[in-house]
């Protein structure tokens, strides 16, 4: 199976520590703005997702969405959600860590995409 969205390690690490001291997350790849184009982590309830947010994976159980603008621009990457040090998003849950995910990506190969045209995200 192709996975949309992985994680490393720390950010399996980082999202569990999160994830006692807020209860259940969720993250959503930012589009830009103010936070840039990062990957954030809410707790859940606390951002209000809309029909055009897509839900495209699952970061240690916790539900991952994108909007459907820029997932139209990386529907053909696998997305892979990392940690480094230093302030990312003001309004993630891990600023206050010293810590920041990070999104890094890689384009699918040709047989992974076609694989993908069968899942309806």
């Amino acid at each position: 199976m192709v996975e949309r969205v992985l994680a490393t390690a720390a950010t399996l690490e980082l999202s569990d520590k999160l994830r006692a001291k807020h209860g259940p997350l969720i993250f959503h790849q930012s589009g830009g703005c103010c936070d840039g184009s990062s990957p954030m982590c809410f707790a859940e309830g606390d951002l209000f997702l809309a029909d055009h947010d897509l839900l495209i994976g699952t970061i240690g159980g916790c539900p991952f969405y994108i909007h459907e603008d820029q997932y139209t621009y990386w529907k053909h990457t696998q997305l892979l959600i990392d940690v480094v040090d230093g302030r990312g998003g003001m309004f993630s849950l891990e600023g206050v860590e010293g810590k920041r995910f990070l999104t890094r990506s890689r384009a699918f190969t040709d047989e992974e995409y076609a694989t993908l045209q069968t899942d309806t995200r």
